[in-house]
């Protein structure tokens, strides 16, 4: 691991050119939560650019306002990126948050965590 930060919300961190983005277990996404979690990650970043693995198995409930947000401001210094879902849970919110919101940069589902880092390797 290069570089690892947390905040209440999420770890992140940067291995091989890619910024893993885990959600702690439980969490709950509001508009507010969304934009604190954007402002460290662009922190974190530092103005560098990366593919993103976002794993949301640990979201609880994600409100309109916080998709909204990650569509678009949330994609900021972003790549690509790959959603890891936990089929039975989020995997449908995943699917219709990329269908709705329509991220401003490549963005897909995925449920198996190497397919979706295999996905981000194209974006390095």
């Amino acid at each position: 691991m290069d570089e690892f930060i947390q905040n209440e919300f999420a770890e992140f961190w940067i291995t091989n050119g890619i910024l893993f983005f885990i959600y702690k277990p439980n969490i709950i996404i509001t508009l507010k939560t969304a934009k604190k979690i954007v402002e460290d990650r662009l922190q974190f970043q530092n103005e560098r650019i990366y593919p993103v693995f976002c794993d949301m198995r640990g979201i609880k409930v994600i409100e309109k306002g916080a998709r909204d947000y990650f569509a678009n401001e949330g994609s900021i210094s972003a790549k690509a990126v790959a959603i890891l879902v936990n089929p039975a849970l989020t995997e449908g919110i995943s699917r219709f948050y990329l269908e709705i919101n329509k991220p401003i940069v490549p963005s897909k589902i995925f449920i198996d965590e190497e397919e979706a880092i295999d996905y981000l390797e194209q974006f390095k």
